[in-house]
């Protein structure tokens, strides 16, 4: 079997970035080792079923900190799946996520854009079926 395990979002702290994604989008602090270089080996997972991990990376010079926030050129980059779209959407405002749009029923299932604390783009989807 093969799966991609995990993608990289760059950041500006480390610490800032696990509050929002384990305290406002309600993952899991999957690790936090200290690296030889300084940095940090951080990963947070959005729970439940095998899937992808986000590895959060801080920017270590100018190109990179260039990224921060725009890894996908403005574009939706990253897809969060639920299997009860009321519940997250309510818990994710209540803990300040902002929402792009309003929930929107499509073919493919209900979906609303919102941004992370430092602007990329995603999707909360609970898939149609």
């Amino acid at each position: 079997m093969r799966r991609v395990a995990l993608v990289t979002l760059v950041v500006d702290d480390y610490d800032d970035a696990i509050r929002f994604y384990t305290e406002a989008l309600g993952f899991r602090l999957a690790e936090d080792a200290p690296r030889p270089d300084g940095s940090r080996w951080v990963v947070v997972e959005p729970g439940g079923a095998a899937g992808t991990g986000l590895l959060l990376a801080r920017a270590k010079d100018d190109t990179q900190r260039s990224r921060v926030g725009d890894q996908t050129g403005g574009r939706v980059g990253f897809f969060l799946h639920t299997d009860d779209f009321a519940r997250d959407h309510a818990r994710m405002t209540a803990a300040g996520v902002a929402f792009l749009e309003e929930p929107r029923h499509e073919p493919y299932g209900i979906v609303a854009v919102f941004q992370d604390l430092y602007g990329n783009r995603w999707d909360l989807l609970q898939p149609a079926g």
